[in-house]
């Protein structure tokens, strides 16, 4: 019998950076609380990821009282950054969505260049809840996202993953597997369901917080790279081809919105409203 429950937190302070775990975060309408409030971006703007820079996996942002983040990776001195004073901004571009943002200062930006070896700079979403909406075709009026991909939240399930991780063991990939969860990148990990139960669920409630299903998440090519090692292979993006091809996306996980505020805690409760 299903006994869902949370098993897992994690917000990824700067975009396409490593994850941080929680034990407990404050559910704001645009996301978990300081999640992917910082991104990189290069010279003419555009956001910088783990699609064109794999190394990203292995650069962390440990969250700091007041918003800002002490940054790390291999080879680099950690470097503390505060939150930006109110100022101008520049504007981003995040897939092909133009969002005004507030840059970090120039030591932020040296370090971040110095541990890519290409130039580009580090900015904070100031106001998340007006600067960016959720993609129109999904949103209800006045719903808001940070610099995530699109959507406040992802879920994931440990079912689905075992049972993807079952899949890429029958496959031509086998030594691949099995894949750690981090891969996909996840807000909220759930545990105590069957596999893929999460394709039906349309409401449901975490702890005293309820969120909205969006849509199904569709995975590219970060969900390839070891995030241990930031080197690519193919899985798990092969074999979702094969066993999880859905309106011509491939899908682990499913887009969540906040309906409600409130705190989710690692073991509450998961119930599906409808």
């Amino acid at each position: 019998m299903e006994n869902p429950k949370l098993q897992s937190i994690h917000v990824h302070p700067v975009k396409a950076f490593r994850s941080h775990a929680l034990r407990e975060a404050v559910v704001e309408p645009w996301g978990l609380a300081g999640d992917r409030r910082w991104t990189l971006i290069d010279n003419g703007g555009k956001v910088v990821t783990q699609r064109e820079e794999p190394r990203l996996a292995l650069a962390a942002a440990e969250p700091q009282p007041g918003g800002g983040v002490v940054l790390s990776a291999p080879g680099c001195r950690p470097l503390r950054v505060p939150v930006p004073d109110a100022g101008p901004t520049v504007p981003v571009n995040i897939f092909g969505t133009k969002v005004e943002a507030v840059p970090a200062d120039e030591a932020a930006h040296a370090w971040c260049s110095a541990y890519l070896g290409a130039e580009v700079r580090l900015v904070h979403m100031d106001d998340p809840a007006t600067r960016r909406p959720v993609d129109p075709a999904y949103a209800l009026p006045g719903e808001t996202v940070s610099f995530a991909d699109g959507y406040p939240l992802l879920v994931t399930t440990l079912a689905s993953l075992a049972d993807l991780n079952s899949r890429i063991a029958d496959g031509r990939n086998a030594a691949e597997g099995p894949l750690p969860m981090n891969r996909f990148r996840p807000n909220m990990v759930v545990e105590g369901t069957e596999p893929w139960a999460e394709d039906n669920w349309s409401r449901i409630a975490v702890g005293e917080v309820v969120f909205r299903v969006a849509k199904p998440a569709g995975r590219c090519v970060v969900t390839t790279t070891d995030q241990d090692l930031a080197v690519r292979g193919r899985e798990p993006l092969h074999t979702l081809a094969r066993h999880r091809a859905i309106g011509g996306r491939l899908i682990f996980g499913q887009c969540l919105v906040p309906l409600s505020p409130g705190t989710v805690r690692v073991g509450d409760p998961v119930r599906v409203l409808r």
